[in-house]
């Protein structure tokens, strides 16, 4: 007997019929003598409708708020699954995040998880029962309710997985494992069986929409064994190849697993560019320019500092384009004045393209290729940042999905994944 935690998306929770499947599903695995959690979504469209009537009242609502009305849809939902549970004959209990605990930090609308209480979720499985716990949300010390950000679900499921120790965390979504890229931009793209969690996590920081990035730390930080499959497959299909597809995501030190050199192109459309010019080349500039940015809570991704002359230099970075707005507020009230700067331009139509591999610790040429096959496709590059597993890229965003086609063939990652001989 195994302990599983199931993690079902939106689409999978999107009707009556598709959370009654979800429930066939869950209790296939539970009369197979599994102990069973469930982390589902809220149904799908479900928390962009309740967000948007607060909106409606006002743009920029309380966080605090819009925590306490985007929880309700995966309480709906976990309320539903239980009931379609119950009714087919599998004994289940459903739980918010603030009733088992899941305790976060107060930043409402993206918290971090700080620690589950497991007791009660442990009696409820001693006792027979599939429990059936709330993604997205938990409570701070203050006792507010608090969401995780969007994919929230996912970090719930692999936090949960966690703190019970369980053997497996399964995560069931409209896609059938994780890709060499997204297929709707490279039909040929193919199913990777495994993946390593550094991988995973660059794919996941870089723009790959199938696990939310901190779900990825949390799995490899405790080691939670993670399969991303899909969850339009027949809720019948035996367990015993149900449990062997998808992408297992695992860890570099599997000798088993045979290795591509590239393992995927990772993209991201959602950022924007801005560059302080004119900046004086001098010790703790960039704190600050970028302290107060991250007083404000904007995350920063790329970096550069251009070659100073005369004093002064240029200094760029991106942030996400939802953001990028209020980054320009910040930059022109507070950095501008203070550090006696030039101007603040940005460009909110880029886009991020990577290559990643862990093969790459040991292949060279790597960057040579990538930036020869964008040079013969006529894309000019803007930014470049690098790791021991990945080049990333800032180009036009209107050449973005050009550059990931020309990419993936010239990585060979449309057939074996050999990469071709560099010049």
């Amino acid at each position: 007997m195994a302990l599983i935690v199931h993690k079902y998306g939106g689409t999978s929770m999107g009707s009556i019929e598709r959370i009654q499947n979800v429930a066939r599903r869950v209790a296939k695995w539970h009369a197979a003598g599994h102990q069973v959690v469930v982390v589902p979504s809220a149904m799908s469209g479900e928390t962009n409708r309740l967000l948007g009537l607060a909106r409606e009242i006002n743009a920029q609502a309380d966080p605090r708020e819009l925590d306490m009305i985007a929880s309700t849809g995966e309480q709906v939902s976990v309320g539903l699954l239980a009931i379609a549970l119950k009714t087919i004959g599998t004994d289940a209990v459903s739980y918010t995040g603030w009733q088992v605990p899941v305790k976060t930090d107060r930043a409402y609308t993206k918290a971090r998880i700080l620690s589950i209480d497991d007791a009660k979720v442990r009696a409820d499985l001693d006792a027979g029962r599939v429990v059936v716990i709330t993604g997205f949300q938990g409570i701070d010390d203050l006792g507010n309710i608090t969401t995780l950000g969007r994919g929230g679900s996912d970090t719930s499921a692999v936090a949960v997985a966690a703190a019970l120790g369980a053997d497996e965390c399964l995560i069931f979504t409209d896609v059938d494992g994780v890709y060499t890229t997204d297929p709707r931009v490279v039909p040929e793209a193919r199913r990777l069986e495994k993946v390593t969690f550094e991988e995973m996590l660059e794919m996941a920081s870089l723009g790959s929409k199938v696990l939310q990035i901190r779900s990825v730390e949390f799995a490899g930080k405790y080691k939670v064994k993670t399969r991303v499959l899909s969850s339009l497959t027949p809720p019948d299909l035996p367990i015993e190849i149900e449990a062997n597809s998808g992408t297992l995501i695992t860890f570099e030190e599997d000798e088993n697993m045979e290795q591509a050199v590239i393992s995927g192109i990772a993209f991201n459309r959602d950022e924007a560019k801005i560059t302080v010019t004119n900046v004086p080349d001098r010790p703790g500039i960039a704190f600050q320019i970028l302290g107060p940015v991250a007083e404000a809570n904007i995350d920063v991704d790329m970096i550069i500092q251009n070659q100073s002359v005369d004093g002064m230099t240029d200094f760029s970075f991106t942030v996400h384009r939802n953001e990028y707005q209020r980054a320009l507020e910040v930059l022109n009230g507070k950095v501008k004045p203070a550090i006696q700067a030039g101007e603040v331009i940005g460009d909110p139509k880029i886009a991020k393209v990577s290559v990643v591999g862990i093969g790459m610790r040991s292949h060279v040429g790597l960057a040579s290729l990538m930036f020869r096959t964008l040079s013969e496709e006529g894309i000019n590059i803007q930014m470049i940042s690098t790791s021991e597993i990945k080049i990333s890229v800032v180009i036009d965003d209107k050449y973005m999905e050009l550059a990931v086609r020309a990419l993936h063939k010239a990585f060979g990652l449309d057939h074996s994944g050999d990469v071709p001989a560099v010049a």
